[in-house]
C-alpha cells in the first residue's frame, strides 16, 4: 500500500492531529512534573505559589456542571430501557427513538432531481470505478466514486461509504481499501466526499486553494454560521448520505433488499446518525465513533459541529438509540481499544443494544468488534465488516482482505481539476447566507419587554435571571455596571459586574 504524507498542517488528518497533541501534552506534563520534584529534593520547605487569580479558579466548573446533566440524563434512559420487559415493549422504544431522532434533525428538504453525471470510467480486472456528479440540493455537488463488480451477475447489494476526516474524501489510503474489497466481494460501493473535504471544499481561493483549512476546519465554520439560521450542520452532511442512497439505488446493477452503510470517525458519525435516519438501510457498520455522550464528555473529546445534534440529550437519545431505530436489522459496532472514542462506551452501547435486540428476537444481529490498535479504519475492522455483512446478505465468509491497490487521487477526481467550485457549485454558506435575508425580511423589530421575553424563550433562561445581561436580578438595588455586593465584601470570591441594558 501507498501511504502518503500531509503537506500542509490544513491536511492533517483527525487520528494525526490528536496523536500530537497527546504527544505536546505528555512532552508539556513530562517537564511540569520533572522540576518540582528536584526542587523538592533540594529545599525541605518548598516556597508556596501564589493563589491563581480569582478569576481562573473556576476553569471546570461549566465542564462539571454539564457532565453532572449528562450523568443524570443517562441514568434517565437506563431507567427507561430496563423497564423494557417483552417484545412489545422493544417496538414502542424504537418507534419513540425513530421519532425522537427526527425531531432532532427536522424535516427532511425536498427530495430534486439529482442530475447524475458520470465524468470518467475506469476499468480494473475484478471491477470498474464510474467517477460521478450528483446534486444532493438544487446547484449543490457531491463528487462520489462508484465501484461495480466485474465478471459477476446481478443484481448486487449495495453499499454506501461514508468518509471520516480525510483531506482528499473518498481517495484517502484508509478508505479505497473498503470499496476496493467490497466491489470484488460482488457488491456495489458508493463513497462519496464529505462537505470540506475531497473535492467538495466550500471556502476556496481563486486558485482553488483551501481559505479556511480542510474538513475539522471547514466543518466548524460553516456549521457555526448555520446555528444563526437555525440550521444543522449534521442535517446537511447526512442529506448527502441520503441522497447518495437514491443514487445508489437508482443504478439497476443494485438489489434493494439489500443496501448497507459503513464509514469511520467522522464517517463513523455519518453512519450512525444515518441508520436512525432512513428506514431503507438493511445493515450498518459504523466504525471509531459508537460510544456514549457521557464518555465523550467526560474525556473532554473535541467534537466537529456535526457530531452534536441539536436537543439530542433534551430528547433523552445517546448513540446506541441511532443504531437501535433501526433494529432488528443486522449492525455491527466496529470500536478500536486505543481509541479516543473510549471503547468502555462502546461496550456500553453494544449491551443496550444487545438487550432490544434480543427483546426483539435478534439477538446475533447486533455485534461488537473491538481491534487491537489506535483509532482507524484498520484491516481488522474493515474484514469484520465484510464477514459481517456477507453474513447479512447471504454471501460466502471472507478469511482476509485481498492487497489493496491504491489509485492516485488524480484517477478518482469527478472535476477537471479537482474542486467543484470550479463548477459553479453552490456552497453552504450561499444557502445559509439567503436563508439569513429569508428570515431577516420577515422578522419584525423587537425591543424592550418584548425582547427580553423573546430571549428568554430562546435561551431558556430560568426566572429570576435577567434576560439582557444573563445576570441574576438583585432584589436590593445594584445598579447599572455596579460590582456585586457578595464579590465586594470577600477578596477570594471572583469579581464580576452586573451589566443592565
Amino acid at each position: 500500500m501507498r501511504h502518503r504524507a500531509p503537506s500542509h498542517p490544513d491536511e492533517l488528518s483527525r487520528r494525526e492531529l490528536f496523536q500530537r497533541l497527546s504527544l505536546a501534552a505528555w512532552t508539556a506534563g513530562a517537564t511540569t512534573l520533572t522540576w518540582p520534584v528536584i526542587g523538592l529534593a533540594q529545599d525541605a520547605k518548598p516556597a508556596s505559589s501564589p493563589a491563581p487569580p480569582p478569576l481562573n479558579r473556576f476553569s471546570r466548573v461549566v465542564q462539571d456542571w454539564f457532565v453532572d446533566q449528562v450523568r443524570h440524563i443517562e441514568e434517565r434512559i437506563l431507567a427507561e430501557q430496563a423497564a423494557l420487559k417483552t417484545k412489545s415493549d422493544a417496538e414502542v422504544y424504537v418507534r419513540n427513538v425513530q421519532q425522537k431522532i427526527r425531531r432532532c434533525f427536522g424535516p427532511e428538504p425536498e427530495r430534486t432531481p439529482l442530475n447524475p453525471r458520470v465524468t470518467k470510467v475506469v476499468e480494473r480486472e475484478q471491477y470498474r470505478i464510474e467517477n460521478v456528479i450528483f446534486e444532493s440540493r438544487p446547484g449543490f455537488l457531491v463528487t462520489a466514486n462508484l465501484y461495480v463488480p466485474k465478471n459477476r451477475k446481478g443484481p448486487f447489494p449495495g453499499v454506501v461509504g461514508s468518509c471520516g476526516h480525510s483531506a482528499n474524501g473518498k481517495a484517502a489510503d484508509a478508505y479505497q481499501p473498503f470499496a476496493q474489497t467490497l466491489a470484488k466481494l460482488g457488491y456495489v460501493c458508493l463513497i462519496f466526499d464529505p462537505i470540506g473535504q475531497g473535492e467538495r471544499l466550500q471556502y476556496v481561493d481563486e486558485q482553488l486553494k483551501p481559505r479556511r483549512g480542510i474538513g475539522v476546519a471547514e466543518h466548524l465554520h460553516a456549521g457555526n454560521q448555520q446555528f444563526l439560521v437555525g440550521e444543522f450542520f449534521g442535517a446537511w452532511r447526512a442529506w448527502d448520505g441520503i441522497r447518495a442512497l437514491d443514487y445508489l439505488l437508482s443504478r439497476e446493477e443494485v438489489d434493494p433488499k439489500h443496501v448497507g452503510i459503513t464509514g469511520n470517525s467522522g464517517g463513523g458519525t455519518m453512519t450512525t446518525w444515518l441508520c436512525g435516519l432512513d428506514r431503507r438501510w438493511t445493515m450498518g457498520a459504523p466504525g471509531c465513533f459508537v460510544t456514549t455522550f457521557r464518555r465523550n464528555l467526560e474525556n473532554e473529546l473535541p467534537a466537529d459541529t456535526e457530531q452534536c445534534p441539536p436537543r439530542v440529550l433534551a430528547e433523552g437519545l445517546d448513540h446506541s438509540d441511532f443504531l437501535a431505530a433501526m433494529a432488528p436489522k443486522p449492525v455491527i459496532i466496529l470500536a478500536k481499544e486505543r481509541d479516543y472514542f473510549d471503547v468502555r462506551g462502546a461496550t456500553e452501547a453494544y449491551l443496550r443494544l444487545k438487550r432490544i435486540y434480543s427483546l426483539l428476537g435478534a439477538p446475533d444481529n447486533v455485534q461488537l468488534q473491538v481491534g487491537p490498535t489506535e483509532h482507524g479504519y484498520s484491516v481488522e475492522n474493515r474484514e469484520a465488516m465484510y464477514r459481517f455483512f456477507n453474513r447479512a446478505v447471504g454471501l460466502p465468509a471472507i478469511e482476509s482482505e485481498p492487497e489493496p491497490t491504491i489509485e492516485k487521487d488524480e484517477t478518482l477526481r469527478c472535476t477537471p481539476n479537482g474542486q467543484v467550485a470550479e463548477l459553479k457549485s453552490r456552497t453552504v454558506f450561499s444557502f445559509t447566507s439567503e436563508k439569513s435575508r429569508e428570515l431577516a425580511a420577515k422578522r419584525k423589530p423587537l425591543s424592550g419587554d418584548e425582547l427580553k421575553a423573546v430571549i428568554r424563550d430562546v435561551l431558556k433562561l430560568p426566572l429570576g435571571v435577567d434576560a439582557l445581561s444573563g445576570t441574576a436580578l438583585a432584589a436590593g438595588g445594584v445598579g447599572k455596571n455596579d460590582i456585586s455586593p457578595a464579590a465586594s465584601a470577600d477578596p477570594l470570591t471572583p469579581q464580576y459586574r452586573i451589566l443592565r441594558a
